[in-house]
Order: C-alpha cells, then sequence, then structure tokens
C-alpha cells in the first residue's frame, strides 16, 4: 500500500509551532527562517549554497543556546560543537557517512575580542557555504606529505554573544535575540520527554524531503525586490523550500525573506571604510563641497555612536584618514587623497566632496530618505 504522501505545509506549521512552545524570538519573521532552515538541512544537495543560521544576542540569558537545542532535534545527524577545531570539524564533514549539521554554540569564544583570528575556523565556516566548498590540508610526515581535498559543504548554526566576522555574517540568516519581558512565556524544554517529539518531526522531515527533492532540485525561486547578489543566495533554498510545501508558506517566506534582510542591513555597518565614507557622507559633508581635515576629524570624533574616537584606544587622526580614504578611488580612478584647501586667507589640507562621490555611489547604502540640514557656520569657501 502506498503511503499517504506528507503535507509539507502542515508539516512545516508543526515545526513552526514547535519552536514557538519553546523559543521566543524577536519576529514571527525568525520562527518563518528557523522552521524553513530546518526543513533545508534535509536537502542540503538539491542546493547550490547552503545559509548558516545565527543566534545572537548582546547578553547571556537571551535564549539562544536553547534556540539551537530545538534546532538539534529536528534536522539530520547534529553535531554539537563548542570550541571545536578546524580539523575536527572539515573531517567530521568529509567523512562519508551522511553530512552532519554543525551547530556551533558560544561561537563568541572563537571570534570573540579575545579569541583572536582563529583564521581556519572562519575559513571552514566560509568554505563549506558553497556545495563546491573544500579545505586544503597537508597529510603525511615530513617529505612524504601531500595535498587532500576536504569538502566542507554543510549546514550550520552558530549561537553566541555579540558579532561574528563580516564574511560569516553575510552568509547567515541572523535572528537578534532578546531576553524574555516578563509577560513573554514559553513551555519549558523537557529533554527525555520533547526530543522525542522533535524527533518525530525530524523523521517526517526527511521523509518529505525524499518525496520532495526532484521539485526543489529544480527550483529556482523569485526573489523579493531588492534581494540580489549575497542576500540572494542566503534566501535562495529557503525560499525553495517554502515553495515546494506549498499553502501560504511562499508568501510568508518572502515577507520573512525581506524583513530579515532589511534587519540586516540596519543593523550592517560594513566594513569599517564603508562606515567611514558613509559617515562623512551623512553626517560630516552634507551640503558641502570640501572641508578641511581638522574639521573632518573634529566631527568624526564627536559623534557618539561612531567607533572614530576609540580606535585602539586612540582617536581616528589624519595619517589614518588619509590611509583609510586612499583604499578608495576617485571617479578618474585615482585614491582619494586630501588637497589644498583655501579658507580665511589661508591654505589647509582638506578633501572635496567630488573626490568622494564615486566611492559613496559604489560602496554605500542608499542615503537616509530625510537628510540631515548642513552643519551650521560652514562655508563652502572657494
Amino acid at each position: 500500500m502506498t503511503p499517504t504522501p506528507i503535507d509539507g505545509a502542515a508539516l512545516l506549521d508543526e515545526v513552526e509551532a514547535f519552536h514557538r512552545r519553546f523559543n521566543v524570538f524577536p519576529t514571527d519573521a525568525a520562527f518563518v527562517a528557523v522552521a524553513l532552515w530546518d526543513a533545508h538541512a534535509h536537502l542540503l544537495d538539491c542546493f547550490d549554497s547552503t545559509p548558516r543560521i545565527a543566534f545572537l544576542s548582546p547578553e547571556p540569558g537571551s535564549g539562544k543556546t536553547r534556540a539551537l537545542e530545538i534546532v538539534e532535534t529536528l534536522v539530520p545527524q547534529p553535531m554539537t560543537a563548542v570550541n571545536a577545531s578546524a580539523a575536527a570539524l572539515f573531517r567530521s564533514v568529509s567523512a562519508g557517512n551522511g553530512k552532519p549539521t554543525i551547530l556551533f554554540d558560544e561561537i563568541d569564544t572563537v571570534f570573540g575580542p579575545k579569541a583572536g583570528d582563529n583564521e581556519e575556523l572562519r575559513g571552514f565556516l566560509n568554505a563549506g557555504h558553497r556545495r563546491t566548498g573544500v579545505t586544503y590540508r597537508c597529510i603525511g610526515d615530513g617529505g612524504q606529505q601531500t595535498v587532500q581535498a576536504f569538502p566542507s559543504y554543510c549546514a550550520v548554526a552558530v549561537a553566541g554573544l555579540g558579532s561574528l566576522p563580516d564574511t560569516i555574517l553575510s552568509r547567515s540568516v541572523i535572528i537578534r535575540m532578546r531576553r524574555r519581558a516578563r509577560n513573554e512565556k514559553v513551555e519549558p524544554f523537557r529533554a527525555r520527554i520533547h526530543e522525542a517529539e522533535g524527533h518525530k518531526l525530524r523523521d517526517q522531515l526527511a521523509t518529505w524531503a525524499e518525496h520532495a527533492r526532484e521539485v526543489v532540485l529544480g527550483a529556482w525561486p523569485d526573489m523579493p525586490d531588492g534581494v540580489t547578489d549575497r542576500p540572494a543566495d542566503v534566501w535562495e533554498p529557503l525560499l525553495a523550500v517554502a515553495d515546494a510545501v506549498g499553502g501560504d508558506w511562499p508568501e510568508r517566506a518572502r515577507a520573512a525573506c525581506v524583513a530579515l534582510v532589511t534587519a540586516s542591513k540596519a543593523n550592517d555597518k560594513g566594513s569599517l571604510g564603508v562606515r567611514l565614507l558613509t559617515d562623512l557622507r551623512d553626517h560630516v559633508m552634507v551640503g558641502i563641497d570640501r572641508l578641511p581635515t581638522v574639521a573632518i576629524l573634529d566631527r568624526l570624533n564627536a559623534m557618539d555612536d561612531a567607533p572614530w574616537a576609540d580606535l585602539g584606544g586612540k582617536p581616528l587622526d589624519s595619517r589614518r584618514l588619509s590611509k583609510m580614504l586612499a583604499e578608495y578611488m576617485t571617479a578618474d580612478n585615482e585614491p582619494i587623497a586630501s588637497r589644498n584647501i583655501k579658507a580665511a586667507g589661508s591654505v589647509l589640507k582638506g578633501y572635496y566632496a567630488a573626490d568622494l562621490w564615486d566611492a559613496w555611489a559604489r560602496y554605500c547604502p542608499p542615503p537616509p530618505e530625510s537628510p540631515l540640514p548642513p552643519l551650521p557656520g560652514i562655508e563652502n569657501a572657494a
């Protein structure tokens, strides 16, 4: 007797409801994204890339570890990693007995301010985002060493305090967790009871995935307007799952995509160089076509919510400003550099908006809809 096909939409509703019993996520969009991510882990070989999912918060006690515990019950071959080495992880992924889903708690101990750069693990997480990703290592002893490629492609969920390196953030669906308010209640998670419930849903997801594989494998989901480049890579597998399950999930998934991509852009200041360019455009040189370096530094270092007054214990100075801006080019393909500005009978070094326009257009996010008025007392003196 042929088994009754699993209703994918109803199953994903159950997965979302299971999360809601134990997790308080900041938005409904987060519940949608996490449920889709759980399902996508069962279809990993159907996609060109896999998004990381990152549960991040500024303070402990925000539900990050609990979120990973619930995910663990729903994904295939979960592998809980705390301070695992890159070597252990890529050997686990390339072992050949099925890809683990890596759940990396306390990721801030790896990439936090006291942890160093940890380039090997960063490289593993970056390479494993793509199906073609591999990690190369030398094996053998002495002169008998050979280079071997270890496949790195696998689903990864992380949780931690603070933020992550930009290269990992840009490959992630970011869930910014908060401590529960007094009026926010969740059901206590009891592993002996609730793991079995999660595993039942996991097994149903695996069965559904086997029947949906052909549909998902050839899917090229339509992206919401404005979602392109890396965010589109991140969300393509999740939208493909939503389209495959049907019901109201395609619509909910795209709404969640827009909401979370928009939120990530609002929280993403980009590199320090992009932050500098953006602050110059939106806060320092508004309505001004040129400004002396000393005035630029005064205004940057006076910004309360900016990093410029404390860069490694020192404020931004003219030498570092010059070095940072020289990394970017003018419209004439020359490094941005200070030029002479005549003001009040003297000549000062400073920067011209005309030299910055091309970099602003290429690297900065869209300007605010209501630009700030020009700073008082500043004239565009020739």
